[in-house]
């Protein structure tokens, strides 16, 4: 290659003038249809590469890609570009996208060119990768840039780095609630991936970000996905102040960093920093959010919150709920010591050991941790729902699950929430008088000790959402065994008390209760 790429700050992706796709953008689209869909980088790079891939490695996906064959030129130019950093001659680009040719992706923001000769270089300057959604009903492929990873460049991360789809962006999307929706906010949208989903199942979605750069890459996805979406710039609701949504998503800068590292050198990076005190950030949130929500509106997000010394973390965001004055459920999906919690992010801020000013950040956020009294910080899922009627109780519900999950999550815990809502509007009598079905994912395991006549454990397991197991008793277990939609609780009750010479006062006090559970998690439908 004969030319030599100016090395400058990146430009932006220039997003189209109109919410309607210009011909610019429709060419490009079309182009990446025929060559950049998810299942062509695949078959490019094959299984092992894209498992290395997925660990940040990229070099057996670059190396296949540079060996791959005249048939698959066109994905091989687009992938060691876009996804994996590398640097493509001129007339490869305008072959593999011959619509746009490498003048239009030019004039897009997406790669800069040393010059107009055949053989000069091409670099990209954004991420820019396929993805692949099916819900609401039906799949749809987009293609979502943002700013180029460290793994690509080499180079620790800007302050202002947009960020790609990653783990966090795809849990949310993955434990979203894809029902049809009014109006739907994504708050803090980065790259606009929640955006994106939102208008599938949505009438009107707005987007906010306090970042102009993050705005500047959702505009473009948004148009290159041909999405109608409202964005708007401003921290937090300040954006929509006055407004109220059937829907609301973030994915907040939930990082919880002490100034003090800042001061030792570690960079405030806009998509994960929020600069708030501790965990005050993801409090915050969840205290506000419902003077935002519609009735029966919910609000997913995720967060980080601490777990102090000498208090249970489930009562310290419990009094985040009870001051929000809607039902909450909070999940925590994982834990980490605050060692373990300050290396991951070390990490992610591009700080390796070795680096200069590491163990002086480090330091810093041990000592802040020590300082609090923060002994492990967890992560996990945050839903809110304001009720449809005032007046009504307030349902809240905090738990560890660590058993592995099924995405996506959002049909289950939409059912959560439709079954919260009718069991606190049935009496224990209403309840009795109801007939149940089990769930087609439910089974059940038995543990015994060689040569044992009956077990000594007996597992209810789900096979679907959190992958929940129960332990039951005979009791119980006998209960969801007659649950086959023929015969009212009440009747299978009174035929448990006489099968086991109890009274079916003492049934009904046993088994009510555990219905109420297992109706809850969706062990138990109410037949109809």
């Amino acid at each position: 290659m004969t030319g030599v790429i100016p090395n400058e700050t990146p430009p932006l992706p220039r997003p189209a003038p109109a919410p309607r796709a210009t011909p610019d953008i429709d060419a490009l689209r079309a182009d990446l249809a025929e060559a950049f869909q998810l299942e062509d980088v695949e078959e490019l790079v094959g299984p092992v590469a894209a498992a290395a891939l997925h660990r940040e490695q990229r070099l057996p996906a670059l190396l296949a890609a540079r060996r791959a064959p005249a048939s698959q030129r066109a994905t091989a130019t687009l992938s060691r570009l876009f996804l994996l950093g590398d640097e493509v001659r001129r007339r490869d680009l305008d072959a593999a996208l011959p619509r746009t040719a490498t003048r239009g992706a030019v004039a897009a923001g997406l790669v800069r060119a040393a010059g107009a000769a055949a053989e000069d270089p091409v670099r990209a300057v954004v991420d820019l990768r396929p993805h692949e959604v099916d819900d609401a009903g039906a799949a749809h492929r987009w293609w979502v840039a943002s700013d180029p990873t460290e793994l690509t460049t080499g180079e620790q991360l800007a302050p202002d780095h947009v960020l790609g789809i990653g783990a966090a962006s795809t849990t949310l999307a993955g434990i979203t609630l894809r029902r049809p929706r009014g109006q739907v906010l994504d708050l803090g949208t980065g790259c606009g991936v929640q955006a994106l989903h939102a208008t599938r199942h949505s009438t009107r979605v707005v987007a906010t970000d306090v970042s102009a750069r993050a705005l500047a890459f959702a505009r473009f996805n948004a148009t290159l996905a041909e999405a109608t979406i409202d964005f708007r710039q401003g921290s937090m609701f300040e954006p929509v102040a006055e407004e109220s949504f059937d829907l609301i998503v973030s994915n907040p800068p939930f990082v919880i960093t002490p100034a003090a590292a800042y001061r030792a050198g570690l960079p405030v990076m806009s998509y994960r920093d929020g600069q708030g005190e501790g965990d005050d950030l993801v409090r915050d949130l969840v205290v506000s959010v419902g003077r935002h929500l519609r009735p029966g509106g919910v609000a997913q997000l995720l967060g980080n919150w601490e777990h102090h010394r000498g208090e249970e973390w489930t009562d310290r965001v419990g009094r985040w709920l009870a001051e929000a004055g809607v039902d909450g459920w909070i999940v925590e999906r994982e834990v980490q010591d605050p060692a373990e919690y300050a290396e991951t992010w070390l990490r992610d801020g591009g700080l390796a050991p070795g680096r200069a000013t590491y163990e002086d950040v480090y330091a810093a956020w041990l000592a802040d941790f020590a300082e609090r009294g923060v002994r492990a910080v967890g992560f996990g899922y945050v839903t809110l729902q304001r009720p449809v009627e005032d007046g009504a109780g307030r349902w809240h519900r905090i738990e560890r699950l660590t058993e592995p999950a099924r995405q996506p999550l959002g049909e289950h815990i939409g059912l959560v929430l439709d079954r919260q809502a009718w069991l606190r509007a049935r009496t224990d009598d209403e309840l009795a008088a109801t007939r149940f079905v089990v769930a087609p994912d439910v089974t059940e395991e038995r543990y015994l000790r060689p040569g044992a006549a009956d077990p000594e454990v007996l597992l209810l397991r789900q096979g679907g959402g959190f992958g929940r197991s129960r332990q039951a008793g005979t009791v119980i277990t006998a209960t969801v065994g007659a649950c086959d939609g023929e015969l009212t609780l009440h009747q299978i009750i009174g035929a448990l008390a006489t099968l086991l010479d109890m009274g079916e006062g003492e049934v009904a006090r046993e088994v009510i209760p555990a219905v109420r559970d297992l109706v809850l998690d969706g062990f138990l439908h109410p037949h109809t």
